[in-house]
């Protein structure tokens, strides 16, 4: 029998104490989650194919981030992504082959190269997101818009909570 007065008999020093993740909240959360993503996977694939039929889904991001802020030097993209100086290096020479970015001396820096969408790219990239943004208005289209706007600030607090 273990001693220190556990009635029960049962060992439950391996065991993590009460910190509220099986509350029904974190609960549902955690199932809602993982469809949201498998959604989203499937999404960027699909957005990554209407962008270009070479184009992998995994650089998508890179076009959106371009898309949204511009030229940016590669260590940057890397950073944001969360990748390594090589995975950008071949993800970036990929997209330049597709005829959607383009780079340039950093003029502040001459060692360093700036990263941005070629016309084309921007073109694609405005045309998808446009579609983007009509399929999610067509499956929100019985929401009042103030909750699509509490959704978007959830979304938003979320993902600056996940970034700690």
């Amino acid at each position: 029998m273990h001693e220190g007065g556990n009635s029960g008999g049962e060992d439950t020093s391996s065991q993590v104490p009460d910190s509220g993740v099986d509350q029904p909240g974190f609960l549902a959360l955690e199932r809602e989650l993982t469809v949201l993503l498998r959604r989203a996977r499937a999404s960027q694939g699909e957005m990554s194919r209407a962008v270009h039929s070479d184009l992998e889904p995994s650089a998508y991001g890179l076009l959106v981030r371009l898309d949204e802020c511009g030229k940016q030097r590669a260590t940057e993209l890397a950073a944001f992504i969360g990748v390594g100086k090589a995975t950008m290096s071949r993800q970036l020479h990929a997209l330049e082959e597709l005829g959607l970015v383009t780079r340039e001396p950093d003029p502040a820096d001459g060692r360093a190269w700036l990263v941005d969408l070629t016309l084309e790219g921007r073109s694609r990239m405005s045309r998808v997101r446009e579609a983007r943004r009509a399929r999610y208005a067509r499956g929100l289209a019985d929401w009042d818009p103030d909750e699509v706007t509490e959704l978007a600030r959830l979304l938003h607090q979320l993902n600056q909570g996940m970034e700690k």
